[in-house]
């Protein structure tokens, strides 16, 4: 089966539920469509969803986390922060489980620790924060007093380095900040459940990217998963009949077997969305962006140091990058389109900047 980039972008923007906005209700399901929602930036994850979602209350995210506990947010895929169904949290959970980067002996020589240290660092860790919700110090306080002064101090030197692992192995999550200060708790307090290993949970997840990322290769898999070609590639392989290979412009890819006669049929889009930085749709195309841009060049979306800029995407294309500045009483939008925009795409944007809460004005760039 062959298909083109195009069909590509219009099947994963329905994917991605940017073809059509879900009403409120549906929020959950869109999370758990995408895979989480990447939170580096709580605000960039509050706006991943709703460029989705409509009717979506200003603290509807805050009160999924902290009130309701149907999101729950902890490190995750490539070691970075995501907000993740609380529901589907055992699956995360037991697919991290298998992350062994931080047992390498460079790992452990960076970060001058040694690996019982680091089992029994995660062990305190997990053992302190059963039943309570503790900041980044009292934290390490109570790991220095399970361990030693050495490991404690290891906790209050780095901000996530050794806290990844025991988010890894189930033994912690984010629990609501107090006042300025971040405070972490056990998945058992806070959700009720713990880890709950399975065999299958990579491949789980592996078929999770496909359904919203594919086609994609093993290398798009295995740098979104944050492990090397080769393993991603293993997981591919273990998928068999469930999975199946799709020519894209000539270059071999995969996707779910139930997918292909969607993927075959998808029709354009008309659609225009403001994307926020680190959108999971520009995430996770990171390796072939250049098949999705309307103009302009990678490093336009692509910055430095893995920041990602906000994308302008027109009909599936990333068609330019926005961003807004806060001056005075006004939020500030500046638009710079790759290309000339048509005047339906230029109305649209308007309509889109109107969903930013508060008094708005537009600039456009080129």
């Amino acid at each position: 089966m062959s298909v083109t980039w195009r069909q590509v972008a219009a099947w994963r923007t329905r994917r991605h539920f940017l073809d059509e906005r879900r009403p409120a209700g549906e929020a959950p399901d869109v999370v758990s469509r995408l895979c989480g929602l990447h939170a580096q930036l709580m605000s960039s994850a509050e706006a991943t969803l709703r460029a989705r979602v409509d009717g979506l209350a200003d603290d509807a995210v805050a009160r999924a986390l902290w009130t309701d506990r149907t999101l729950v947010k902890t490190w995750s895929m490539r070691g970075t922060l995501h907000l993740l169904p609380a529901a589907e949290y055992p699956l995360w959970q037991a697919g991290f489980a298998t992350y062994e980067h931080y047992l390498k002996p460079v790992w452990l020589r960076n970060f001058h620790v040694t690996a019982d240290e680091l089992d029994a660092l995660v062990d305190a860790v997990g053992e302190a924060l059963r039943d309570r919700v503790l900041t980044r110090a009292e934290l390490a306080d109570e790991v220095a007093a399970r361990t030693s002064a050495h490991l404690g101090e290891k906790l209050r030197e780095s901000w996530g380095a050794y806290l990844k692992p025991a988010s890894f192995r189930g033994a912690l999550v984010f629990g609501p900040g107090e006042g300025r200060f971040v405070r972490f708790t056990h998945p058992r307090t806070w959700l009720g459940v713990g880890p709950v290993p399975r065999a299958d949970a990579v491949e789980e997840v592996a078929l999770r990217f496909l359904a919203q990322q594919g086609p994609a290769t093993r290398e798009d898999f295995a740098r979104w998963w944050g492990v090397s070609p080769a393993d991603g590639g293993r997981v591919v392989k273990a998928l068999g009949e469930r999975v199946v290979p799709v020519d894209v412009e000539g270059v071999a890819h995969w996707a779910r077997a139930e997918d292909v006669e969607g993927l075959r049929e998808a029709e354009p889009v008309r659609t225009v969305r403001l994307l926020p930085a680190f959108d999971q749709y520009v995430v996770a195309a990171t390796r072939h962006a250049t098949h999705l841009l309307d103009g302009g060049s990678p490093d336009k979306v692509y910055r430095p140091q893995g920041w990602l800029s906000p994308v302008l995407m027109v009909n599936g294309m990333l068609a330019g990058t926005w961003s807004q500045e806060q001056k005075g009483g006004r939020v500030c939008v500046t638009v710079e389109p790759f290309r000339s925009l048509s005047a339906a795409a230029r109305k649209a944007v308007l309509s889109e900047v109107e969903r930013i809460p508060g008094p708005t004005e537009v600039h456009w760039v080129g």
